[in-house]
């Protein structure tokens, strides 16, 4: 698998501030980690991706910047569409939704962009948003994404046919969400087959975050995949926070530290009838869930870190499942993205985010990609 970081977490809207990060950041992190190339996954703010697609000069400077560093570009998040560090963000990352042509553009131009940028011969991914926030989404609005999604399906081939080089979209599944599961977006993307989705182009990005918040199982997820004929194009390496006993008034405390302003931290408890409660945010949880069963946060914990006692990491929910992806007859083509973005709202004391995420990186080449034992 071809392994990057995502640099949504740092703070750019512009040109001169992702080469700001790719120079102060991603450089520095490839060299701590002792790597000769590092991958970067990169988060283009839709104004940028508008400048570049439209500037040849543009992207020659920021492939001689990557070059430079000796960084590798192979997937783009297309997820937020601008201001992911603004002070408050919360329900601001859904929109546009998928329903509005702003958000088709900006994912057609972040493709061009990732063409121009891609390495000779390698496939290219990005990652989207499961269409929208739940509510309100109405058929209407159902019916304009599913057009998109085809329009995105012709744009994505006739770049291929043009450049030579193979883009796919991957549709991330998100709590709260209208495609709130792995199997909803399975279902909503086989549905589109028939009306023109290209499944060639179109598939699906396996957030491991999000996949345990749901308290899916990760191996029936990914083979539910396949069995509607459709490819996991990429998989977000994230971990999310678990919490066993959430009632009990130490793991409360715990949590309380974790209910920041500026993201949306839904939680889901399991039942002991096997149901799943939800919250949609961490504050609301902690004031109407029960906390009879486990909790588990939309919070994405340092792959590498192991928090003490009461809380826990869904890091083995990340480990089954790039073990499961692995092992599909593409399973080394698919993109494995590290997207931890919440280095800054952390808790406690701040660490150094070179040292952080050279760590996470090491952690994933050891546990996601060295071969097993036999």
């Amino acid at each position: 698998m071809q392994l990057s970081y995502c640099t949504n977490v740092h703070p750019a809207e512009d040109l001169d501030g992702v080469i700001r990060q790719l120079r102060e950041y991603a450089g520095p992190i490839r060299r701590r980690a002792g790597l000769d190339v590092l991958g970067v996954g990169l988060w283009l703010p839709a104004g940028l991706a508008s400048r570049l697609a439209g500037s040849a000069a543009d992207v020659t400077l920021l492939r001689e910047v990557l070059s430079e560093q000796g960084l590798q570009i192979h997937t783009l998040n297309a997820f937020p569409y601008g201001g992911f560090h603004n002070e408050v963000v919360k329900r601001d990352v859904y929109q546009p939704t998928w329903a509005q042509r702003e958000r088709l553009q900006y994912t057609l131009e972040c493709a061009n962009v990732l063409a121009a940028l891609l390495p000779e011969g390698m496939p290219g991914s990005i990652s989207t948003l499961p269409l929208a926030w739940r509510d309100p989404w109405t058929g209407d609005d159902n019916e304009s994404a599913t057009t998109a999604f085809v329009e995105l399906s012709e744009g994505l081939r006739t770049l291929k046919e043009r450049t030579g080089k193979t883009v796919r979209i991957a549709v991330e599944p998100e709590p709260g969400c209208v495609l709130d599961t792995v199997s909803d977006v399975t279902a909503w993307l086989a549905a589109g087959i028939p009306r023109g989705i290209d499944s060639d182009y179109i598939g699906l990005c396996i957030d491991t975050c999000h996949l345990a918040v749901s308290f899916a199982d990760p191996v029936a997820a990914v083979r539910g995949v396949g069995a509607a004929g459709l490819r996991v194009v990429k998989v977000q390496a994230s971990a999310a926070l678990h919490v066993a006993a959430p009632s009990e008034e130490a793991a409360r405390s715990a949590l309380v530290a974790f209910a920041e302003p500026r993201y949306l931290h839904q939680v889901r408890e399991l039942g002991r009838d096997g149901n799943v409660l939800m919250a949609d945010d961490l504050p609301q949880a902690l004031a109407e869930l029960p906390g009879r069963g486990p909790w588990r946060v939309h919070f994405h914990m340092p792959l590498h870190v192991v928090p003490m006692l009461p809380l826990e990491t869904t890091a083995k929910v990340l480990e089954t499942t790039v073990d499961e992806v692995s092992s599909l007859p593409y399973g080394q083509q698919v993109h494995l993205d590290i997207e931890t973005y919440t280095w800054s709202v952390l808790p406690g004391k701040q660490v150094d985010l070179v040292e952080g995420i050279a760590g996470e990186i090491a952690w994933a080449e050891n546990h996601l990609l060295a071969p097993a034992p036999s």
